[in-house]
């Protein structure tokens, strides 16, 4: 039941902008694994990648699960979804003008999670009790951090055997970033998910990252554990607002 997910040299475009140059990351079974960069430095374009809805041109992007060895890079979004890859997109995505309900019924539509949408909604509630509560409410009506607990849960509502994750925190109160991190450490160690973070705030994504890589203009200049990307001093002055 094992799974591994390897990234090997992938490059990306937007027809002539170059959004990835190289990047090589990989994820093992049940880690959290932070990609840590600001804004336009290529994190949702690899989450984009893995997920086929941008094609590399070049490198590859390998998920082994089960024994057996797939080419995501390869594949059609369906097809990766089918496999047990869930995205929580940047700004959540939701749709404003169904209820909680609807929105995570339809995260359920592939083929494994359809035979157990009872037990994956149950699941979902359990994770996060305030949307039972609200389960009929519009999904639009909903705070930014309820909203986002509704964008987790959906993305669980599929069985997932890798989730990824991108921006948990953008238009979130520091209150609710620091909540929405504890809530995904919690669903990692309760049930074991193999997770892949894409976040701004630092100090936040290393509360639960086993490992992290920092990307910069579509480049991974520096990766390690917490405690080496801690005691890093370009880190430290730009990501922790320490001198160096």
């Amino acid at each position: 039941m094992a799974i591994k997910l390897t990234i090997e040299d992938v490059s990306a475009s937007y027809g002539a902008v170059q959004a990835l140059h190289g990047v090589s990351l990989s994820i093992d079974e049940g880690q959290t694994v932070a990609l840590l960069g600001t804004n336009g430095n290529g994190k949702s374009t690899l989450m984009k990648c893995i997920m086929g809805m941008v094609r590399p041109t070049h490198g590859e992007v390998v998920l082994e699960m089960d024994g057996q060895r797939h080419a995501l890079h390869k594949l059609s979004t369906e097809e990766v979804v089918n496999l047990g890859v869930a995205l929580v997109p940047e700004g959540r995505r939701l749709f404003p003008k169904l209820t909680v309900e609807e929105n995570l019924l339809l995260g359920a539509f592939r083929a494994d999670a359809r035979a157990q949408i009872e037990q994956n909604l149950e699941f979902a509630f359990e994770a996060f009790p305030l949307l039972a509560e609200r389960r009929r409410q519009l999904a639009g009506s909903m705070s930014g951090g309820q909203q986002q607990m509704l964008a987790i849960a959906r993305a669980l509502m599929s069985a997932p055997r890798l989730l990824l994750v991108d921006e948990p925190s953008v238009g979130l109160s520091p209150l609710l970033v620091s909540q929405t991190i504890t809530k995904l450490k919690e669903l990692k160690e309760t049930y074991g998910l193999t997770v892949l973070m894409a976040e701004q705030n630092f100090n936040q994504a290393m509360r639960i990252a086993d490992y992290g890589h920092i990307i910069v203009h579509g480049e991974i200049v520096f990766h390690g554990d917490v405690s080496t990307l801690k005691e890093n001093e370009l880190v430290k002055s730009f990501y922790l607002g320490v001198a160096a």
